[in-house]
């Protein structure tokens, strides 16, 4: 006898496994970072590292942000990402809310 799964179990398992996924870190050299993000999302950056060496990109174009933390390694991580950029808004006031 075949075992049967119903497609919205199936759908339901998915969405359930897909925070996993999501919730990798993704990390690679800064160079690397910067290029991507600028050819992939053509963001560029609107703030100079933090003390917490974090740094924002953005795109005022796609209306896309990525928030990257340099790391002294060379690398640098992805540690926020999302759309709808508050352009015009200032540098202090943007990462306060972004790390709310």
């Amino acid at each position: 006898m075949k075992p049967h799964f119903s497609i919205p179990a199936i759908g339901l398992a998915v969405l359930l496994a897909a925070p996993a996924a999501w919730a990798e870190q993704v990390c690679m050299s800064a160079g690397e970072m910067q290029a991507s993000l600028i050819d992939w999302y053509g963001e560029t950056p609107v703030s100079e590292p933090s003390d917490s060496n974090e740094q924002i990109w953005a795109s005022e174009r796609t209306g896309t942000w990525t928030m990257i933390k340099l790391l002294s390694d060379g690398n640098a991580c992805v540690i926020a990402q999302g759309e709808d950029w508050m352009s015009g808004a200032e540098q202090p006031e943007m990462l306060a809310a972004l790390r709310k």
